[in-house]
């Protein structure tokens, strides 16, 4: 999966927000693997995210 097929799953859902668990489910890598890639993508300022406690996590675009 390339970092723009990863951004493209937060332009296809209609939710506001996606879990580290929901991104997961659609990609084939595990769970570690996704949030790393989840957090390069913030560190790049391309997603935001935030911990909502133990080890689940939202993702969003940010809005520019």
């Amino acid at each position: 999966m390339t970092d723009e097929e990863i951004l493209q799953l937060f332009e296809d859902t209609d939710d506001p927000v996606l879990s580290t668990a929901e991104v997961t489910e659609q990609l084939p890598i595990k769970r570690s693997a996704t949030y790393k890639r989840l957090s390069a993508l913030q560190d790049e300022e391309q997603l935001t995210g935030k911990d909502i406690g133990g080890r689940n996590s939202i993702w969003w675009i940010p809005e520019e």
